[in-house]
């Protein structure tokens, strides 16, 4: 049997993670052979995955990397099966040092086929699931590139990308303020620009009949009902719209008997409070269109205009479960 040294445990500890006893008894089985003793602990990990690989990754880490010239960025998701393993420092050190590599690829798919010291990606994870007894798995993977880019993670549960339009003047700062708007607001597009006709429709239908019910409820208890709203979205306000609904301001102003000559005074509030009670879809989907978190007084799209010409070029947002 070949004489197995500390020092030798101690690299194959340092190359794998594994536990000290694990990579003692790996490298007894491979005769004192390094590059063998990894394939055994690799070969465990992979019995460990195929036990394992009905369990469900829904705890991990998001965690994010931008590049030295901020023009990309990578935000990934390292998935396990507990929380404990989740905000392990090992765990948490695994995740980032995936990161740093995942900065090189646009797909998922790319990275996990790539070189992770001597193996791929895949490899590794089925590797460290051996090591750690949890199923690890990458379960997002995000890559933007734009002029400038930003990133916000929040405990390392949301880790979101921003990318702007150029560098201006204190765009660390408005890149992380938009960013963690992503992360804690979670829309899905940048402005009802993006909206299929058919979508907002749809949701217009779904969203009223669920107000409807409420009321109903609402009405036996004896509570407040809930604003009905005409539309959904901005996509919906044309100009005649706006216009019939400056119009009811306007009769609503006479019929309560305010002077004319302060109408020009309380009809912009009228609008605004028209449009907000009508545009809650895009206040929830819609990034530029949310309230900013830091000043609920004004947009997103608001805020980004007050650093100049520069615009939101797209967002990315993971996270965990």
């Amino acid at each position: 049997m070949a004489k197995i040294t500390a020092a030798e445990v101690n690299k194959l500890r340092k190359a794998t993670g594994a536990g000290m006893m694990d990579c003692k008894n790996a490298l007894v089985e491979a005769e004192g052979d390094f590059d063998k003793a990894i394939d055994v602990l690799r070969k465990k990990g992979q019995k460990v995955a195929e036990k394992r690989s009905d369990r469900d990754s829904s705890e991990g880490a998001a965690v994010s990397k931008i590049n030295d010239s901020n023009t990309a960025g990578v935000a990934i998701v390292l998935g396990c099966e507990t929380d404990f393993v989740g905000k392990n420092e090992n765990f948490l050190a695994l995740a980032n040092s995936f990161a740093e590599k995942a900065i090189n690829f646009n797909t998922k798919e790319d990275f996990l086929a790539s070189d992770f010291d001597g193996m791929t990606v895949a490899e590794k994870l089925v590797e460290q699931t051996g090591v750690i007894g949890e199923k690890l798995e990458l379960t997002a993977f995000e890559k933007l590139e734009a002029p400038y880019v930003g990133t916000y993670v929040h405990i390392n549960k949301i880790a979101a990308l921003v990318g702007l339009s150029s560098n201006v003047d204190n765009a660390e700062t408005l890149v992380k303020d938009v960013a963690m708007q992503v992360a804690s607001m979670g829309a899905s597009t940048l402005s009802f620009k993006d909206f299929d006709a058919d979508f907002v429709a749809s949701e217009t239908e779904a969203r009223i009949a669920v107000i409807e019910k409420d009321n109903i409820e609402l009405a036996r208890l004896g509570k407040t009902l809930k604003n009905v709203p005409q539309f959904i979205s901005m996509a919906q306000l044309t100009p005649e719209v706006l216009a019939n609904a400056e119009e009811a301001a306007k009769a609503e102003l006479k019929a309560d008997g305010k002077p004319e000559k302060i109408w020009d005074k309380i009809l912009p509030g009228k609008m605004e409070r028209f449009i907000s009670d009508n545009t809650t879809l895009d206040q929830e989907k819609c990034l530029l269109d949310q309230n900013f978190i830091k000043d609920e007084k004004i947009n997103v799209a608001k805020y980004v205009t007050s650093y100049g010409d520069v615009s939101i070029t797209d967002f990315k947002r993971v996270s965990v479960g």
